[in-house]
């Protein structure tokens, strides 16, 4: 479930070089993800909408923090030293003074966390994107970022370093801040998956567009609004 690797873009940029060579397959996988959304993520979205963010900031602080630890082993791997001590203090604080993640007293300090995957580090190692693919439940993605996507998820530092309610809720609260960013971008995810003239093709644009821009690669169209700019990767339910 990705709620965040598509922002909403009004026109986007059309001239953007798109591989699909899976394209049939992947529309079915997208026609399954956005079923998903429709019977379970997008009417979860449409209840958290409606809570109050003193209840559910504590939810998306946690799953914030939790996913620290995999995003400082991406820091050292990428040589990026910086990043990874930003991240690692973060944790640190946020974990202790801060209730084991519940609160962010790290970010009012101006530590603001640095995002990454390993994804992200196979394109520092010179790995390239390959093909477009869209993954079950997970949604947009490329075959580099696919296997990102299967090593963060098999091999998550926090099962080492992590505290046992972190341990312990960690997947719940990361499912359910699925449902609070759903709420929070319902408009314009509902957008791009419901009124756009082929939801499959504007995911795809928005998908590849800020992946590469994220990677320092080309520029956002002037009109694309993204915000899934956090975490997510919206297509994953679209």
């Amino acid at each position: 479930m990705a709620i965040g690797s598509v922002a909403a873009c009004t026109t986007g940029d059309t001239s953007l070089t798109v591989n699909d060579p899976y394209e049939a397959t992947n529309r079915q996988i997208h026609a399954f993800n956005k079923g998903l959304d429709q019977i379970a993520l997008r009417p979860a979205g449409r209840v958290s909408g409606s809570i109050p963010d003193e209840y559910t900031q504590p939810i998306t602080n946690f799953a914030d923090n939790v996913g620290l630890p995999s995003a400082v082993a991406n820091g050292l791997l990428q040589a990026d030293i910086g990043g990874a001590a930003t991240n690692t203090m973060r944790f640190l604080i946020n974990t202790t003074v801060g209730i084991g993640g519940l609160f962010d007293p790290a970010g009012a300090i101006g530590l603001t966390e640095q995002k990454t995957d390993f994804g992200e580090t196979l394109h520092v190692w010179g790995v390239g994107e390959g093909a477009y693919i869209e993954l079950p439940l997970l949604g947009p993605s490329n075959q580099r970022d696919a296997v990102g996507e299967l090593v963060d998820l098999l091999f998550d530092p926090l099962d080492q370093v992590g505290t046992a309610p972190q341990l312990d809720y960690g997947t719940f609260t990361r499912a359910a801040d699925l449902g609070l960013t759903r709420g929070d971008l319902f408009d314009t995810i509902d957008g791009v998956l419901y009124d756009s003239a082929d939801s499959y093709e504007q995911a795809r644009l928005i998908a590849l567009q800020r992946r590469r821009f994220e990677l320092g690669q080309e520029a956002p169209a002037d009109d694309a609004i993204d915000p899934f700019a956090g975490d997510l990767n919206l297509e994953g339910f679209e």
